[in-house]
């Protein structure tokens, strides 16, 4: 059913223009001899021995070369005479299952033929203590297959998190607690509230570093372009201390949206592998609970989402942030594995579908008709791929003066019309 009298639709949309974003374009040379030179620090060398059953945790955010760095590690451990093998370490993502948790990684090409080493997916936990925080005390538990190994390794990215600000935020600790912790340790942490994360999250995490044979951590760091910036080898005694300046520096290599107010902004695609909301908050300032407080991008009037993501497996957790969405999107989200996910981090929010639209153009319609002080004449209407692939965006006419004024944008001479405009 149409949204508007057939007379709205009569209006014409401005064409979009490409513009390139520059940010520091630095990255890892050499994945593979970064990595083989951390794992031969004599630090993390000496936590390794021959023999030992090695669980590697693997997370499920779409981090670049990650498949690389899995096989990488396994290899060299499997050199150093030890038996590695990889545990989900996703909390309640892939909908709450060890099969759906198995197939995250195969989307990453993290198999046991890729890689080399079992894959051992269960949401088996092993309860290890408690901890308090200001809402009340918390069993934490862990992946049953890594508490009997003889050595934990977790894998992560550190980034800013979507929910809330803190010295940790996203990284090993979060790794070691909510993604070791699977659907039980994640809903149970979810269950006393993002906003005592700040002080929970480490809590927890040197409890289980303390109760379980934490080795040491790989964290990863990814400049503006996606790509990788920066890989550490932390070992485990180590980790409250480094990873708030590894925060810093991963904070200071976000992208932004570099104009100041959007009326309409269209995402092409939205996941869980791109960001725990589908689309970072860190960039659109929007959360679930309203806009970051400490946003300093842009002024974003409505969202349009157009379609989910292949990797995220049709989990469509974080789809509340928009304000409209493709009909033939909606149609493609897993119910289960997103109400699994939304309920389990204490986010329903995440979870409403948005309003359906049609197609592109009705949706770019509802956006600016429902926005504040629109000029429907000379609306200012953004395109991106996703949140985390901010190097090109394309912007509509009203913004064209505002690129060619900031020495960060670059305008270039290709233009396409809304409807028709879909980023490789």
């Amino acid at each position: 059913m149409p949204l508007f009298p057939e007379s709205a639709y009569q209006l014409e949309l401005p064409k979009m223009h490409r513009v390139l974003q520059k940010f520091d374009t630095t990255q890892l040379e050499n994945v593979e001899e970064t990595l083989r030179a951390e794992m031969h620090k004599k630090e993390i060398s000496s936590l390794v021995k021959p023999g030992m059953r090695i669980a590697m945790a693997v997370g499920s955010r779409g981090i670049q070369n990650l498949a690389l760095i899995v096989k990488t590690i396994a290899d060299e451990l499997q050199n150093m005479g030890a038996m590695p093998f990889i545990v989900p370490a996703m909390g309640s993502h892939g909908g709450g299952t060890a099969k759906g948790q198995t197939a995250v990684l195969e989307g990453y090409g993290i198999t046991e033929e890729t890689i080399g080493i079992p894959v051992k997916s269960s949401l088996e936990v092993d309860e290890i203590g408690t901890v308090e925080c200001e809402s009340g005390t918390v069993q934490v538990v862990v992946d049953h297959y890594a508490a009997h190994a003889d050595l934990i390794i977790p894998i992560g990215r550190v980034k800013p998190h979507t929910d809330f600000r803190g010295p940790i935020e996203s990284g090993l600790c979060k790794m070691l607690t909510i993604g070791l912790g699977k659907f039980e340790g994640c809903t149970r942490l979810h269950h006393m509230g993002a906003i005592h994360f700040p002080t929970l999250l480490p809590v927890a995490a040197k409890l289980v570093i303390d109760k379980t044979p934490v080795g040491f951590g790989v964290a990863i760091i990814e400049n503006s372009y996606d790509q990788t910036y920066h890989i550490e080898m932390v070992p485990a005694d180590k980790i409250h201390d480094r990873e708030p300046e590894l925060l810093k520096i991963a904070r200071s290599k976000m992208p932004k949206i570099l104009v100041k107010e959007i009326d309409a902004l269209i995402v092409q695609e939205m996941g869980k592998d791109i960001s725990g909301a589908g689309m970072d908050p860190n960039i659109i300032g929007r959360a679930a609970r309203g806009r970051l407080k400490d946003f300093d991008g842009p002024e974003i009037q409505r969202f349009l989402v157009k379609s989910l993501t292949k990797d995220t497996h049709g989990n469509a957790s974080g789809i509340g942030l928009a304000d409209y969405v493709l009909k033939p999107c909606a149609e493609t989200i897993d119910l289960g594995a997103t109400y699994t996910n939304s309920v389990s981090c204490g986010n329903p929010e995440g979870g409403r579908i948005p309003i359906q639209v049609m197609d592109v153009k009705e949706g770019v319609l509802a956006c600016l008709r429902s926005g504040v002080g629109v000029d429907l004449n000379a609306p200012k209407i953004v395109y991106i791929k996703n949140t985390l692939q901010l190097g090109e965006i394309w912007v509509s006419d009203a913004l064209i003066e505002e690129v060619r004024r900031n020495p960060q944008l670059i305008l270039c001479d290709e233009e396409q019309s809304i409807e028709k405009l879909q980023m490789s």
